[in-house]
């Protein structure tokens, strides 16, 4: 028990100290001249000009926009991945429909239907919400489905012989069977999310990260545009933090 608690401090401070060493290696590179402080400023100016946004609101005004077209699209996604995952298992006939649309469709880039969903919805929001949705939607219904479809028989077999109808089946058996592999998928689709709402943020927003980013560098305000991509590996960091709470207390047998 000692050492495991022992582990896991030894595992915090090696991950608290490597972005640590990371950055100040960054600023050393910089400060000899080893790199040229026009094009990669060192992490101290960063910092300055993180806060400078913090000040003036921009920052949070961007962020929050960037987060609630993540979030929106993300649930519009993941939830009917996970259903329909779950349903191919269960009905073969269900299966054999969308196997092949899904096989043609996961390869299309997804920036790709932007020009279509603009057309579609307009140049708001939905049209960035649906894109960020479609972009999830298709690694967490392979996940789920792989999970599901790879669960060990014995306990299948096990619930049938017990008489589970198929709700409880569906329920107990083939959704929990499948949670390790569906939660995989949930990350993936978390750091597709982010990466599709900053490329669409480039070329279609008046706000957001994406935009802070390519407007910092049309006016080569470097730091300003380092601030947004850091910015987004903490949100991504963040955010996968929080899935994998929800993770250890949707499979607490997992943590043992």
């Amino acid at each position: 028990m000692k050492s495991g608690r022992a582990e896991r401090r030894r595992q915090r401070v090696i991950e608290i100290a490597s972005p640590i060493v990371l950055l100040l290696v960054w600023e050393m590179v910089v400060r000899l001249g080893w790199l040229d402080a026009r094009f990669v400023p060192p992490p101290s100016a960063v910092v300055l000009r993180f806060f400078d946004l913090v000040q003036s609101g921009e920052l949070w005004k961007n962020v929050s926009v960037t987060l609630f077209r993540v979030a929106a699209g993300f649930t519009l996604g993941v939830i009917p991945g996970i259903a329909i995952g779950l349903l191919m298992v269960m009905f073969k006939p269900l299966r054999y429909v969308l196997d092949p649309l899904v096989a043609a469709i996961f390869p299309i880039p997804k920036i790709a239907l932007m020009p279509l969903l603009l057309l579609a919805f307009g140049i708001g929001e939905l049209s960035k919400i649906v894109l960020v949705a479609i972009a999830t939607f298709f690694p967490v219904l392979i996940s789920t489905y792989a999970g599901a479809a790879n669960i060990e028989s014995i306990y299948l077999d096990v619930a049938n012989n017990f008489g589970a109808g198929a709700g409880m089946m569906f329920r107990e058996v083939i959704f929990f069977g499948a949670l390790p592999q569906i939660f995989a998928g949930l990350r993936l689709a978390l750091g597709t999310s982010f990466l599709v709402i900053v490329a669409v943020e480039f070329v279609s927003a008046d706000t957001g990260i994406g935009q802070l980013i390519w407007t910092s560098w049309q006016i080569l305000q470097v730091d300003r545009m380092f601030v947004g991509i850091v910015l987004i590996g903490v949100l991504g960091v963040a955010s996968t933090a929080v899935l994998q709470e929800i993770e250890h207390r949707l499979m607490p047998w997992r943590q043992r």
